[in-house]
């Protein structure tokens, strides 16, 4: 129970970054899955990539699912919270100026560069 919380929350987290900065959930769901959870890399990958199956990614997720490397019940659950916090991140976003929007996006970029280099 407390995985698929868990799992919730990621998606509400990489929801609300994406609707918030614009970037792709990936960015966020990919390590989090790595590194909280023990995915592999192909894992992970294949499957934020069934996350957004609708419609987005339904043949580069088929690829990953036809070797074995697609997670259903996870993907699904990221993808609801993805959904949730995508809008609240987007409301928020609103109230920002396009400098300050600029500057998170960069920091994030760069915290997860440095976190993906050094472990």
């Amino acid at each position: 129970m407390l995985n698929v919380i868990l799992y919730l929350l990621i998606g509400l987290f990489a929801g609300g970054i994406s609707g918030l900065i614009g970037i792709g959930g990936g960015i966020i769901i990919v390590p989090a899955l790595i590194y909280l959870f023990g995915f592999s890399q192909h894992t992970a990958q294949g499957t934020t990539l069934a996350m957004l199956i609708p419609p987005i990614g339904i043949l580069a997720a088929l690829a990953y699912y036809k070797q074995g490397y697609v997670n259903i019940p996870v993907a699904a659950l990221i993808c609801i919270g993805f959904i949730i916090g995508g809008y609240f991140g987007a409301k928020f976003a609103i109230g920002f100026s396009e400098v300050i929007l600029r500057k998170i996006f960069g920091v994030c970029l760069l915290l997860i560069a440095g976190y993906m280099i050094i472990k």
